[in-house]
């Protein structure tokens, strides 16, 4: 196929509202990580709820993993870069995704699962991203899916591969999609000096974070680390490779505009359906 006839035209690009270093901290059995989505940004960036990299070549980073913990009323998107993670849950699901895979997890009316490092030497990296669920699906059935990589759909361009986690980019469907808050999940590879053109809705929020050399928005240059926040407006966005290229996570969705109750690692509506979740938990009423 042509990939030069699905190009997009991008007329009025997005510029960059503002740049988040993000927290460093630690998350399960001391899994150390950068938060670059925090709770504060949850309403600006509404769908997405949160955002963690971990990236570390000492095994004592990472190795305690994620021990058995709950979760109710969003989805979890792993993308791993480097390393495996296993995954197991209360509802008897169980697999583990390498380099380039990605685990999605539904958590629905809540479960409780674990996350452990297969790999006692070696580089540990890759990004989990937090989806807010809409109030009417929040207490569905739980849903897991692992895509190994070389099931997650590419998009090969000049210059360009695009690894479409979900959503659509130059005619290519993501390995997901959601019809409710629509995300787009890229993780982009830029040649230097190449350039990626993707329509976004106006309304809809978006960020990017680079994690492999330097990429060109709007002119400025972006190094590895942070995560840039996109103003809304526009038909989309603009992106260059650096000078010696870049790998680059674009993600966006169509805002809920629902009210957002979160307590740790439940995510409902109002502090009654917290309260209901917490109790289930104690109750032992988790999948």
């Amino acid at each position: 196929m042509d990939s030069s006839t699905l190009t997009p035209s991008v007329t009025t690009p997005r510029s960059i509202e503002r740049l988040v270093a993000g927290q460093p901290t630690s998350d399960g059995a001391g899994v150390r990580l950068v938060r670059l989505l925090t709770q504060d940004l949850q309403r600006r960036l509404d769908p997405f709820l949160m955002l963690d990299n971990f990236g570390t070549d000492r095994p004592e980073d990472y190795i305690a993993g994620f021990p058995d913990h709950p979760h109710r009323g969003f989805e979890t998107v792993t993308v791993m870069v480097q390393g495996r993670m296993r995954h197991r849950d209360s509802a008897g699901h169980e697999g583990s995704v390498g380099p380039g895979g990605v685990q999605w997890m539904s958590t629905g009316r809540g479960l409780v699962h674990s996350e452990m490092p297969e790999q006692q030497d070696g580089a540990m990296e890759g990004f989990q991203l937090w989806l807010n669920l809409p109030a009417r699906t929040k207490m569905g059935e739980p849903w897991y899916r692992d895509i190994d990589a070389d099931a997650v759909p590419v998009w090969q361009g000049e210059g360009v591969r695009a690894r479409v986690v979900a959503g659509r980019t130059h005619g290519v469907a993501g390995a997901v999609e959601r019809d409710t808050t629509e995300p787009l999940i890229l993780d982009l590879e830029l040649a230097a000096g190449a350039r990626f053109e993707q329509p976004l809705p106006a309304a809809h929020n978006a960020f990017v974070v680079v994690y492999r050399g330097s990429a060109l928005l709007g002119g400025r240059e972006l190094a590895r680390g942070p995560m840039v926040i996109l103003a809304n407006g526009g038909d989309g966005i603009v992106l260059e490779g650096g000078a010696a290229g870049a790998r680059v996570l674009l993600v966006a969705g169509q805002p809920l505009g629902e009210p957002i109750a979160q307590y740790g690692p439940f995510v409902m509506n109002s502090n009654q359906e917290i309260f209901e979740a917490v109790e289930d938990f104690r109750a032992g009423r988790l999948a």
